[in-house]
């Protein structure tokens, strides 16, 4: 499968090298342009880099890696009828503060959703460090195999997501629709915490939706 990152940041790289040692096309992208990426070429060999449209354009599936502040960017055009994967998190003192995340009104996905309203949004690696994301892969029934909670509204982009992380070495949770995706946003139970599956379910069941986790209490 070609799979398209926008975002060539840590979490973007990580899961390019997982993908690419499943057997999957990776081209990346980041906003300054492709003449910017030798650096990512060298370190992921086997990746290819394009603008961010070439990326949108190659990949049967994309990953947006991107700070939450720019997901207006992302071509909504070029995305039609693909499943987009969103690694997306909202930090105030980064993104600026939007008022409808505040008023916990909406999800962050929810908000990528209305941005490209003909794709299928699921949200997925957003509640990972990267620095966990190649550590933590393991093999197919793993007794210690972390699980990843997922997120979205269309059930055939979901299996599909799902069973991409199969492939690089993770279990999955679905939690639900998108608007149900606050569950493992930032500061909550399920937000960059090992679990497996049982315990991600439980995480998930114990998040409340006005109460956040101490800043930081997940880079333990």
């Amino acid at each position: 499968m070609r799979i398209g990152i926008i975002g060539a940041g840590l979490i973007g790289r990580a899961a390019a090298q997982l993908f690419i040692a499943a057997g999957h096309e990776v081209m990346l992208s980041n906003s300054r342009g492709p003449h910017t990426m030798s650096d990512v070429l060298k370190d992921i060999p086997r990746s290819q880099a394009g603008t961010i449209e070439d990326v949108a354009q190659f990949g049967e599936v994309v990953l947006v890696a991107i700070p939450l502040k720019h997901y207006r960017s992302v071509p909504a055009n070029w995305l039609k009828g693909k499943t987009v994967m969103d690694a997306n998190n909202y930090y105030p003192e980064r993104d600026g503060h939007i008022v409808a995340l505040d008023r916990f009104e909406t999800t962050t996905s929810r908000l990528l959703s209305e941005h490209l309203p003909s794709s299928s949004v699921v949200k997925v690696f957003n509640a990972i460090l990267a620095r966990d994301l190649v550590r933590d892969s393991r093999p197919k029934a793993t007794p210690d195999r972390r699980a990843m909670p997922v997120a979205g509204d269309d059930p055939v982009a979901k299996s599909l997501v799902i069973k991409l992380l199969d492939e690089i070495g993770f279990d999955a949770v679905d939690a639900g629709s998108l608007d149900e995706s606050w569950r493992f946003e930032r500061a909550k139970p399920a937000y960059c915490i090992v679990l497996d599956k049982e315990r991600l379910k439980a995480a998930l069941a114990a998040a409340h939706r006005h109460v956040e986790l101490p800043e930081g209490s997940w880079h333990r």
